[in-house]
């Protein structure tokens, strides 16, 4: 199988299971939360996202192997007739979001799993997701400033908040009564921003190829899913706040 068929193969599977996911992530966003719909089709999400961030590691590796025969219809567009914007592009970006996205499907999971037992969430897949997210956020801030692209710097920079941010609560010695909520709602709603940001983003690349890098497009995935992340954040608090100082966590 050369390396244009494989690469198809796994864009065909990345749409399959990157759109079920897409679809499921508003069932549990919405849904009354711990209820029957919550919790299976956050299943589903969860385990799509994570086909989906596979699928896309494998997209990422076959255009860093040869840019030019997975994106032949961007050899005619001025933006990407370099095989090297491309290959940075969706090569070692792609491969920076896929690899966010995993770590943020993956430690979201564990953190409702291990909700009775912190320590648990420090496993070796883990603390290795988080290992491999630095590494390729760093790679993307650097292949980025070879290039002159300042948005791969901008993944960066949220792939490098993400690891500090688990980090911090994998090693937190007494995390308060709701931490492990406020992270498994970052987490997973965060792993539904990358994969709606590279959907618009790269998705347009077939039709509109100049929109890709457009910071329009990548913004409005990162506001609203911010938007959802505070506002639940706010909703958990509320409880909280109404009881006497001394009753809190």
């Amino acid at each position: 199988m050369s390396v244009s068929e494989l690469f198809h193969l796994f864009v065909a599977s990345h749409i399959v299971t990157g759109a079920t996911g897409l679809l499921a992530f508003w069932v549990p966003v919405f849904a009354k939360k711990g209820g029957t719909a919550h919790r299976t089709v956050g299943k589903v999400f969860t385990v799509t996202m994570l086909l989906t961030g596979t699928a896309a590691i494998g997209i990422s590796l076959c255009t860093l192997a040869d840019p030019v025969s997975t994106h032949p219809h961007l050899t005619e567009h001025a933006d990407f007739r370099d095989p090297a914007l491309v290959r940075a592009i969706f090569g070692w970006m792609m491969l920076a979001l896929a690899t966010l996205t995993l770590n943020l499907a993956w430690y979201g999971w564990q953190c409702i799993r291990n909700r009775r037992d912190h320590t648990a969430n420090r496993e070796s897949v883990n603390l290795g997701l988080q290992a491999a997210t630095f590494i390729t956020a760093t790679n993307c801030a650097v292949q980025g400033l070879l290039i002159g692209q300042p948005l791969m710097l901008g993944v960066s920079l949220i792939g490098w908040a993400t690891v500090g941010t688990n980090l911090w609560f994998l090693y937190k010695r007494q995390p308060a009564a709701n931490d492990w909520l406020r992270e498994h709602i970052k987490a997973l709603v965060g792993a539904g921003i990358s994969v709606y940001t590279a959907f618009f983003a790269f998705g347009a690349v077939r039709t509109f190829p100049t929109l890709a890098l457009h910071p329009v497009l990548w913004a409005i995935p990162l506001t609203v899913g911010l938007a959802i992340i505070l506002y639940q954040w706010r909703k958990l608090a509320r409880p909280r706040a109404a009881l006497p100082a001394g009753q809190r966590a």
